[in-house]
This record gives C-alpha cells, sequence and structure tokens, in this order.
C-alpha cells in the first residue's frame, strides 16, 4: 500500500523510473568503457529512443500547438546536455563520485525553484538534510586522488545542467504550474530527437562523427550487447523520467531518486575492484546519500501539509462567497 499522502501513479512512476536509472548508470559506466566515443553512444541512445517511440508508441504522441512544441524546444537543450555530461563523467570519474557529488543537487535547485508560480517553503528538516549532504560529500572528497579533479569538473557540470532539466520539466509539466499540450510520450520524442541533433551537433565539431561510426563497427559481440542493452534500457528512462517528473517537484525528484544510489555505491565497492574506495569514503558517500534521502521525505511532508492549507483555504474562501451570497437572496 502506498505511503500516506502517494497515490499509485506516483509509487508506480517513481520506482520505475529508480529501477531503469540503476541499470542505465551500470550499463552507461560499461558501455562509456568499451566504447569511448561518449557522442556516438549518447545519439545512439537517443536514435534508438525515437525508432522505439514512432513504431510502438505513434498513437500515445500528442502534440497540442507549435507553441508548445517550441516552448518544450527549451529543455532539449539541457536534457541533451545532462545525458552528455553523465556520460563523461563516467568516463573520467567512479560512479560512487559521480553519486556522492549529485547529492548536492538541492541547493541550486532549491535556490530557482523559489521564482516558480507556486514556490514551495523551506523547513528546518530540509535545511539540517542539506546541511549533512554537504558534510558527508566533502568527508568522501577528502580522500579523492589529484587525478579525480576532471571527473569532478564534469559531474558539477552534469549537475547543474540536470537542475536546469528538471527545473524546466517541472514547470511545463505539472499542473499547478505552466504545463503545456503535450503527451508523456510526445515529450519523451522531442527530447531525444531534437537532443540527437544537439548532441550531432558536438560530435560534427569535434570530429567524433566521422570517427564514432567506425568504431562501432569494429566492436567485438561482447562490447557491442553492452551498448544495445544500453540503448534498451535508455528508451525506458526517458519515458519514466517525464513520468515521474509530472507527479512530483523538481526537488522531491531529484532526492527520491537518490535512494537507490546506495545498490550502485555497494555494487561498485563489492564487484569493480578497479575503483577502490576506503572506509571514510564509504561512510561520506552513504551520508552523503542518505542526507538526500531524508531530504526528499522532508520536502514531502512540508509538500503534504501546503497542499492540505491551499485546499483548506480555498474551501473557506468558497464558504465565505456563499455566506456573502445568501445575505442578499
Amino acid at each position: 500500500m502506498p505511503p500516506k499522502g502517494l497515490d499509485m501513479e506516483t509509487v508506480t512512476g517513481v520506482s520505475s523510473w529508480m529501477v531503469c536509472s540503476v541499470g542505465m548508470m551500470i550499463l552507461n559506466k560499461q558501455a562509456i568503457s568499451v566504447f569511448p566515443d561518449e557522442c556516438t553512444l549518447t545519439a545512439l541512445q537517443m536514435v534508438f529512443s525515437v525508432l522505439v517511440l514512432v513504431v510502438f508508441g505513434y498513437k500515445y504522441i500528442h502534440i497540442g500547438s507549435l507553441f508548445d512544441f517550441l516552448r518544450w524546444c527549451m529543455v532539449t537543450p539541457f536534457f541533451a546536455g545532462m545525458l552528455l555530461t553523465s556520460m563523461l563523467a563516467l568516463k573520467n570519474a567512479s560512479m560512487t563520485l559521480v553519486i556522492v557529488f549529485r547529492c548536492l543537487s538541492p541547493v541550486p535547485s532549491l535556490v530557482i525553484e523559489r521564482f516558480y508560480p507556486n514556490p514551495i517553503r523551506i523547513s528546518l528538516a530540509m535545511c539540517m538534510s542539506i546541511l549533512m549532504m554537504v558534510c558527508g560529500t566533502c568527508l568522501y572528497a577528502m580522500q579523492l586522488p589529484p587525478d579525480s579533479m576532471e571527473g569532478i569538473q564534469w559531474v558539477l557540470l552534469n549537475m547543474f545542467v540536470a537542475v536546469g532539466d528538471r527545473l524546466l520539466q517541472r514547470l511545463m509539466l505539472a499542473k499547478d504550474q505552466s504545463p503545456v499540450d503535450i503527451s508523456k510520450t510526445g515529450v519523451t520524442l522531442i527530447n531525444n530527437a531534437v537532443g540527437a541533433v544537439v548532441v550531432g551537433s558536438i560530435a560534427l565539431g569535434n570530429g567524433e562523427l566521422r570517427k564514432g561510426p567506425q568504431d562501432l563497427a569494429q566492436l567485438s559481440a561482447g562490447p557491442m550487447v553492452i551498448v544495445v542493452l544500453s540503448c534498451i534500457v535508455s528508451v525506458g528512462i526517458s519515458y519514466t523520467g517525464v513520468w515521474a517528473q509530472s507527479l512530483i517537484s523538481a526537488t522531491s525528484f531529484l532526492m527520491l531518486v537518490n535512494a537507490n544510489k546506495f545498490v550502485i555505491i555497494f555494487y561498485e565497492v563489492l564487484f569493480m575492484q578497479s575503483k577502490v574506495i576506503d572506509r571514510v569514503q564509504l561512510v561520506g558517500a552513504v551520508m552523503a546519500v542518505t542526507a538526500s534521502v531524508l531530504y526528499g521525505r522532508a520536502r514531502q511532508v512540508l509538500e503534504a501539509e501546503q497542499h492540505s492549507e491551499d485546499s483548506a483555504e480555498t474551501k473557506g474562501i468558497k464558504n465565505d462567497e456563499k455566506t456573502a451570497g445568501s445575505k442578499y437572496v
């Protein structure tokens, strides 16, 4: 039974995204290791998603107007940038490093959300959780080797691009903000189709457009299977990401999905011996991710309280109007 304050669609949408997220990160880490052309790999996943959507999901593609399409196109550079910088982060850093530094995402997200039409309040529990995130991240980073700096740069860039992507998606999907008249399948299609053009343009600029297809053709059976599996999971994460984001706030989305990162951290510690993590780093990583889970919970409670207060206020206004109207009958 879903927890109080959550309906079945919210539980299903967020859970589906979390499963795809774990599979996507592990497969992307393996795929970028065997096929190091990040633009080609990212574009390949996007094109595969477009083909699947057009073939199997064309009945569910709805785009209300050209204006809605153009509004949503503001999201696609952030979506493409998020995927590409994520691939570059995984190429140059461990999965644990990527996860830990992403835990800091509520800091810029919360600041920007204050400018939304209906911003949420900030509670003491949220502030304490953010402080715990920062402490855990610092504890983890203290033990990092000097050659981790390039990976950290990509992770931080990915974090800011991801925040922009989630905030824009939230603004254009949530019913209480300024939604577009486009179906979930439609926005997934636009994200991947236009995003593939954006990534392709970058590949053209850095010369990978000529080199990538040749490298792909030279892959053996094992690495090719990994690349294909990453493409398949990318379809699921594209759709479920939009689905989940339409149900909860941007900051809650960024934090709730971090709960599944425990699986990835312990997977890397236990099964990927190439990335050694000491006890202090493990404590810092667990501390940061735990804080993000606590933040998500604190945010969820505050949103539920604010929703109840808004409903009560609306009901009170209607009763006052009804009472005032009865005086003149």
